[in-house]
């Protein structure tokens, strides 16, 4: 590996993929990734990021989303993954007394958010981006409907919230200072599961750490639920996967009881690719959670000038400023990407699933 420091600059190699052999002396027609060779992972402010993408100057942008003028370029691609929670937090010293009146607080908020525009309205905690949401699905549009069915009569709230945020409240709500009723917050979920995960012996995180559950227990954990119940997810302490997923069921129901803390929805986050031929990027994998920040982007990821190999250019809108050693450091978005080239860990998450995926594609034989 060759680590090149540059003013705002900074150069990474890969290992190249290794490629087995079948018994008759064949190549294996399979190849388990597409390693370039050299990874340049440069910091760069938005406003330069459409003009590199459309002129295939830059391969893939993990920073917020760039300022395009006009329509992006038809070889500009984009992949959405999950973005931030859109949390209620009821303010515990005004206006709220007891849990009756933090419900009422919290959803009539809730409600009144339902058909804006910035996010979508998604009052449960275990998202469609969750590997597990089909075991929420049912609670999830029951607690929908639920808030909608019956719409609050209007009160005058004093509700604050901050930047984009503040198009999700109605103007004669919003308040600014400590004189707040409510705040309307948002919490990134790569944040939460990067905060979660270990990279440590080849070893990523728990394998709990992209179900919908354990977000929810992260989320609102503070607010109310029953520790037990996690501690027997944790522990694996079920006698089978009915059994957990009632667990699971159970766990999110008790969060979801207390009213200091809601969720209102979530936000789709949109990260850009170079799909231009032939200086493009193709076979991409990415993370439903983490998007293109995440071991599958880079262990998929192909340049289509190269048959394997070749220098992949990637943007980030942050300096490293993390320590670089894989117990303490890596920890901002290009140290994560940076273990992830050179780390090779043995499992990484499935890109869509809750659950695990092998790194490498292996050659196992039985024996008679």
């Amino acid at each position: 590996m060759r680590l090149t420091p540059r003013p705002a600059l900074l150069a990474a190699a890969a290992f190249a993929a290794t490629i087995g052999l079948a018994r008759g002396g064949h190549e294996v027609p399979v190849y388990p990734s597409y390693y370039p060779h050299e990874i340049r992972i440069e910091t760069m402010a938005p406003e330069r990021v459409a003009g590199l993408l459309g002129d295939a100057k830059l391969h893939a942008y993990l920073g917020p989303q760039p300022s395009f003028a006009g329509t992006p370029p038809k070889s500009v691609r984009a992949v959405e993954s999950l973005g931030n929670f859109v949390v209620v937090r009821v303010n515990p010293g005004r206006s709220a007394p007891d849990e009756r009146a933090s419900c009422q607080i919290a959803e009539a908020v809730i409600r009144d958010m339902a058909e804006r525009e910035g996010f979508v309205f998604h009052p449960y905690p275990v998202t469609p981006f969750d590997g597990d949401y089909l075991y929420h699905v049912d609670r999830a549009e029951a607690e929908k409907a639920r808030l909608l069915a019956e719409p609050a009569p209007l009160r005058q709230l004093r509700v604050k919230a901050i930047g984009e945020l503040a198009g999700l409240v109605r103007p004669e709500w919003r308040a600014e200072g400590a004189e707040w009723d409510a705040a309307v917050e948002a919490v990134g979920a790569a944040e939460l599961v990067a905060g979660s995960r270990s990279s440590l012996n080849g070893w990523l995180g728990p394998p709990w750490v992209k179900t919908g559950w354990f977000h929810a227990e992260r989320l609102l954990a503070d607010a109310t639920g029953d520790a037990a119940i996690a501690q027997r997810l944790e522990s694996g302490d079920y006698r089978d996967a009915v059994e957990r997923v009632n667990l699971e069921r159970e766990l999110v129901a008790a969060l979801i009881t207390g009213c200091r803390t809601r969720i209102a929805g979530y936000t789709v986050k949109r990260q850009y690719v170079s799909a231009e031929f032939t200086n493009g990027i193709e076979n991409i994998g990415f993370d439903s959670i983490e998007g293109l920040d995440s071991p599958v982007f880079i262990r998929t990821v192909k340049l289509k000038d190269f048959p394997w190999n070749g220098w992949l250019g990637l943007g980030v809108d942050e300096s490293p400023a993390a320590a670089w050693n894989p117990m303490a450091g890596f920890g901002d978005r290009f140290g994560r990407l940076l273990w992830s080239a050179i780390g090779d860990p043995a499992l990484f998450s499935a890109p869509y699933d809750s659950g695990w995926m092998l790194n490498r594609i292996a050659d196992v034989q039985s024996r008679r």
